[in-house]
């Protein structure tokens, strides 16, 4: 199969999740400044889910660049990773809807993980399929810093199970300023 079909439906798909994310988002029960800011930890919650798919999609695109042809494998794996992803809108609203409670931070960091696990495979599966060496070995290098981004993620979810019920979202933060965005940028 050529790129461009997976690609597109890739990009279909994660358009959807993330336009479903901002239709999630609660309206104030009164339309005031006061009555948007109650709702200050959605918009948060909302803005690191969009612009943590956003970065996975510029990174992506940025990575596909170089593939000619995919492989089953590899079709398979984007279907897994989009899989995952299909669950922000569910996790974020839960996080949203309450931003200090231990067990939907809990469930929005599976996601994450499972995200990102699927993320380092498909870049993985990448440099095996590129013909180019070079370009294969600036794939791979993905997940070299993948480690650190996963173990700021890993980092957040304990605390969150532990002491602190809202470090996943911040762990998810601190990962994508600190490693994510330098490298993406």
């Amino acid at each position: 199969m050529s790129k461009e079909r997976l690609v597109a439906f890739m990009d279909a798909v994660l358009a959807i999740i993330m336009t479903i994310l901002v239709l999630d988002l609660e309206k104030p029960a009164e339309l005031t400044w006061s009555g948007l800011w109650e709702l200050r930890m959605n918009f948060f919650a909302y803005t690191i889910s969009f612009f943590w798919l956003g970065t996975m999609w510029v990174n992506m695109h940025r990575a596909w660049d170089n593939v000619e042809k995919v492989s089953n494998r590899l079709v398979w794996i984007s279907m897994l990773l989009l899989f995952f992803s299909s669950l922000f809108p569910y996790t974020t609203s839960l996080v949203a809807g309450s931003f200090d409670n231990a067990v939907a931070q809990a469930i929005y960091g599976i996601v994450v993980m499972l995200v990102s696990f699927t993320n380092v495979w498909m870049y993985e599966e990448l440099s095996r399929i590129i013909e180019n060496p070079q370009s294969a070995s600036q794939v791979s290098s993905h997940n070299t810093w993948m480690v650190w981004d996963i173990g700021i993620k890993v980092v957040g979810l304990i605390l969150t199970l532990t002491v602190f019920p809202s470090a996943m979202m911040w762990s998810v933060l601190l990962a994508a300023v600190v490693i994510v965005l330098p490298r993406s940028i």
